[in-house]
């Protein structure tokens, strides 16, 4: 089964200098802010919020609230099918590190934060609203998901992972503005108040096929919950910096493209139910082109189809029928 797919890892520093790549999925957000006149101010304006924001989490020994910066590496994964030259950009992520200014330190933080794959695209750009063309009744394919859950838990667990990454991932994300979540009385220092939903989204399905599980946290002096997807223990597997490094990164970038509900100027109630079209709230000095994103998206779709979907699904479907991923436990049980 190995030799029929084999990951690669490449970095990229995310600065005011950054210039997204030819592979870069252009509806990636960082990507977003990175394009047009206003890029480098963009793009300073962003790693200063999270920097601090990391500060004011991190707010213990730290009078002057500039003990720490966060730095921001984009983490792209490729894919490489047996007997093919190509390398498919299949995944990038953020990698977190927590730099501490006073002890002269760098603390590794979480890989994951912000999720970008073209065969996510693909699944719910293209072969989504395909399945359901001419229908009335909107419905799933029983196998949506399979194939990017199965590679995203196959690159998890390859040595490739293991050689660069000490824990698991954490992807952090907006919460769906279709569904109601209600405040819990559980609260953690750093993440804050729990609140959870006894509904299940489609993107909650589809991130359980990738050994992700989610739970909701509002941290402290936040105005909505976010969704922490995770294969381990959430509040156990990780330490405060690192959840603060990726609580900073991915609040920032909610606050830039979902200012709805994350730059809103009042905090979700106990019973929330997270809306686009709400008015009141607050926009940032940061340029974001959030139609262009959504307009893209089948455009993105459409290159996985036929760069990687048709001329290997052969081989991926074979792959696919073979592999049977074992549940993703926790942390360290992954790594080892």
């Amino acid at each position: 089964m190995t030799e029929d797919l084999a990951f690669s890892i490449t970095s990229l520093r995310l600065d005011e200098n950054y210039r997204p790549s030819e592979n870069t999925r252009v509806t990636t957000n960082f990507a977003n802010l990175a394009r047009g006149e206003r890029r480098a101010q963009n793009l300073r304006n962003a790693l200063t919020m999270i920097d601090n924001r990391c500060n004011a989490l991190a707010h213990w020994d730290n009078p002057q609230a500039d003990r720490y910066s966060v730095e921001l590496d984009i983490i792209s994964v490729g894919i490489a099918v047996a007997g093919v030259d190509e390398t498919f950009p299949a995944i990038e992520m953020l990698q977190t590190t927590i730099v501490d200014h006073e002890a002269g330190a760098r603390i590794e933080g979480i890989v994951g934060n912000n999720f970008s794959s073209y065969v996510r695209d693909y699944d719910f750009s293209v072969l989504l609203p395909e399945h359901n063309e001419g229908r009335i009744d909107l419905s799933v394919p029983e196998d949506f998901g399979d194939l990017h859950g199965k590679l995203f838990r196959r690159f998890v667990g390859s040595p490739a992972y293991a050689t660069r990454f000490s824990k698991p991932p954490v992807i952090c994300l907006s919460v769906s503005h279709n569904r109601t979540y209600r405040r819990t009385a559980n609260r953690h220092p750093v993440l804050g108040i729990e609140y959870r939903s006894g509904e299940t989204s489609l993107t909650d399905r589809y991130f359980s096929k990738m050994g992700l599980r989610a739970r909701y946290f509002m941290p402290p002096a936040s105005v909505a919950p976010l969704a922490f997807y995770c294969s381990g223990d959430l509040l156990r597997d990780y330490s405060d910096l690192e959840l603060i490094g990726t609580i900073s990164t991915m609040e920032t970038f909610q606050k830039i493209y979902r200012p709805e509900i994350y730059n809103a100027n009042s905090t979700a109630a106990e019973c929330f139910r997270p809306s686009l079209a709400h008015q009141d709230y607050s926009l940032t000095r940061i340029t974001y082109d959030r139609e262009e994103r959504s307009r893209l998206a089948r455009t993105q779709g459409r290159f996985a189809e036929e760069r990687f979907i048709k001329p290997h699904r052969a081989i991926l479907a074979e792959w696919c029928a073979r592999y049977d991923p074992h549940p993703l436990r926790n942390a360290q049980d992954q790594i080892r």
